[in-house]
């Protein structure tokens, strides 16, 4: 056990990682040494920021926390607290069943922890934080919270209402972090789509994104998180204009068919769906659209899937991901809906939709042999470098593997002439280096 450090574990989505960075440096200043998502814990105080979205999520959060508990009792860590999206929701219970927990906080109150160890929350670092991403990229979460109130939901329950980050601070967070190194800007939130609606009456998520790309040194910015309706249109033709705006929107969409969208309560329909899709491609050439569907939602029949399947089939979204509907307590489904569709039936659905996605993304990726990409280089491994393009989100989304015929140097932008493709990942050889 090593004394004065502190180990910090980050589960869940990257507005939680942006909410350890900003611990992490209140913890340097306050004199400890940190280590975020160590391979072996061995500080004397451990941090578990959890993730309570969903059921996967939430068992990821307790099994965790039990792992720790044990290592406390066992004398291989003196004190574990625990914060985030679970503990916001469910700190009765958790308090009560978790005993071994020396304390517990919520999503916004995690500055008490300094208080707790004797230090202070330095108000001055408030828009500071370490990174635990490399160097070259940087999640920006530009709000918290969400209004929607989708049927399925529990964010609103744990993060409360839409609350926008000011622009001035963002922008000013932007500049700072170009002159630590930062060229590729992940905006996040819960929905992008109503930034600046609370503090400034209008969306206002083309302004922020404008200026940041007039911030000189930011080479891409890429938009993560955007709501279907009342979408701020402004924001196609800031794409368009500025090269530094990734032509990439994660934008999740959740179903098509008009029965299970409004027991979704997403206040979108089919048509105008489809509308959406048709004037965002139209606008933007080149566009790539991630979203997220869901299986399984109270009233999806085998008719509504086979509507769900041939949407995926005409929309050919770039990236999609796919979960199955779990109940989650306190929602308004939970609350008037039966959930009676069985699980293995909401499991072969899964299947059945990401394996048409994975011979669609196939088919796109297959488009892209025997073009050049301009690619940022991640990192270095035994065989190849591994890169991504424009289109290609951290973590989520394919990556380019590049031949070692040269020495490359992560986080700079090379051209890669693509030589082949699989589902998932395009290989390349490096044509020009930029730098």
């Amino acid at each position: 056990m090593r004394r004065n450090k502190v180990d910090i574990i980050s589960l869940g989505c990257s507005k939680n990682l942006v909410d350890s960075e900003h611990l992490i440096r209140q913890l340097h200043a306050a004199g400890y040494t940190v280590e975020h998502n160590p391979s072996h814990v061995d500080g004397e105080i451990v941090v578990v920021n959890t993730c309570g979205f969903i059921a996967d999520a939430q068992e990821e959060s307790i099994n965790t926390i039990l792992e720790l508990g044990e290592a406390k009792r066992q004398g291989r860590i003196r004190h574990l607290m625990v914060m985030g999206c679970l503990s916001e929701r469910f700190l009765a219970e958790l308090t009560e069943e978790l005993p071994e927990v020396n304390h517990f906080y919520g999503k916004f109150n995690w500055k008490q922890m300094l208080n707790d160890l004797g230090k202070s929350y330095r108000d001055d670092l408030a828009s500071d934080r370490i990174l635990t991403t490399p160097p070259h990229y940087a999640y920006m979460k530009i709000s918290e919270g969400c209004n929607r109130f989708c049927a399925f939901c529990a964010i609103p329950l744990i993060t409360g209402r839409h609350n926008s980050v000011p622009m001035e601070q963002l922008l000013d967070e932007t500049r700072n972090l170009v002159t630590r190194g930062v060229k590729e800007f992940n905006v996040i939130a819960q929905d992008l789509s109503s930034y600046g609606l609370d503090i400034y009456g209008k969306m206002m998520l083309p302004e922020l994104i404008e200026q940041m790309a007039a911030i000189d040194g930011v080479e891409w910015i890429r938009l993560h998180y955007a709501y279907p309706t009342q979408f701020p249109w402004d924001i196609l033709p800031v794409m368009v204009q500025h090269n530094n705006v990734c032509n990439y929107l994660d934008i999740a969409l959740q179903h098509i068919s008009d029965k299970v969208l409004t027991n979704m309560r997403r206040h979108i329909t089919r048509d105008e769906t489809l509308r959406l899709i048709e004037r965002m491609r139209r606008e933007v050439p080149g566009l790539h659209l991630r979203t997220t569907l869901m299986v399984g939602f109270p009233g999806e029949g085998d008719r509504e899937f086979d509507e769900l399947m041939d949407f995926v089939r005409e929309a050919r979204f770039e990236r999609m991901g796919a979960f199955a509907y779990s109940e989650e307590a306190g929602t308004w489904a939970a609350n008037n809906l039966n959930d009676d569709i069985p699980q293995d039936v909401k499991q072969a659905r899964l299947e059945a939709l990401m394996d048409l996605q994975e011979s669609i993304s196939m088919e796109i990726q297959e488009g892209k042999v025997g073009t050049t990409q301009r690619v940022i280089i991640d990192r270095e491994e035994e065989e190849y470098y591994v890169g991504r393009t424009q289109y290609d989100s951290p973590e989520v989304d394919p990556e380019v593997l590049i031949t070692k015929d040269r020495i490359l140097t992560p986080g700079c932008f090379y051209n890669a002439h693509i030589t082949s493709a699989l589902p998932f990942e395009l290989m390349a050889i490096c044509a020009i280096s930029e730098n």
